[in-house]
């Protein structure tokens, strides 16, 4: 046993406090990103959306970070990339029907249980509170498991039937060399979307001037 006069504690059985201290914060570091706004670090509430580099916010946090123009504007490292709203998607999130959320802490006097989440997938039913990964689909913002993404492959959103391809799937809260991927997707899709707005943009000046031209040898 040790520290009880009989024997002599050895050296790994004194010292534990700091780990175990070290894992709560780990934790809780977690249950931050799932829980609060990248921007405003106030709780998710509602309509939640989340970037194309995966990270959550709440919908008004966001339209209020964009329409602050004030020079004193403080700069948010997790957002200087959302420039309008077409940089983020609303999430389809599916409710955890036994999350009773601040409602079983109104005192603050009770155990937070950082393991239990206002949300579920949709189709295996786990909560997302970090502990699995999750994703959502640029293309709808139905948000699952990667474990349902594995187990039922398809190219048809399982939650509203919409269509959608691998580079849609977007890793929530994902690792560094996730955000690194989905950092190098979203650059190829904006630069995709220009070259594609600058080619429509040629067709109809191309159209233009041929209508004119017919107009000219009536």
């Amino acid at each position: 046993m040790g520290c009880d006069g009989g024997t002599i504690p050895k050296r790994h059985e004194l010292v534990k406090g700091p780990k175990k201290v070290e894992q709560v914060d780990k934790n809780a570091a977690l249950a931050a990103r799932w829980n609060y706004c990248a921007i405003s670090q106030r709780p998710l509430r509602k309509p939640i959306v989340a970037c194309e580099l995966g990270r959550l916010y709440n919908k008004d946090a966001v339209i209020e970070y964009l329409l602050d123009t004030s020079p004193e504007k403080c700069i948010i490292v997790t957002a200087t990339h959302i420039k309008n709203l077409k940089d983020v998607k609303q999430l389809n999130l599916t409710d955890n029907p036994t999350w009773k959320g601040d409602k079983a802490n109104t005192k603050g006097d009770k155990y937070e249980d950082l393991q239990r989440a206002a949300f579920i997938c949709p189709v295996v039913g786990l909560e997302m509170n970090g502990r699995q990964k999750f994703c959502y689909l640029h293309a709808c913002g139905c948000v699952f498991s990667e474990r349902a993404m594995k187990e039922i492959k398809t190219e048809v959103c399982h939650k509203c039937g919409e269509s959608f391809n691998e580079d849609d799937v977007i890793v929530l809260n994902g690792s560094k060399e996730e955000m690194a991927d989905l950092q190098r997707k979203m650059e190829e899709r904006k630069l995709k979307a220009k070259l594609l707005k600058k080619a429509r943009k040629s067709k109809t000046t191309e159209t233009v001037v041929k209508s004119a031209l017919t107009e000219g040898t009536v």
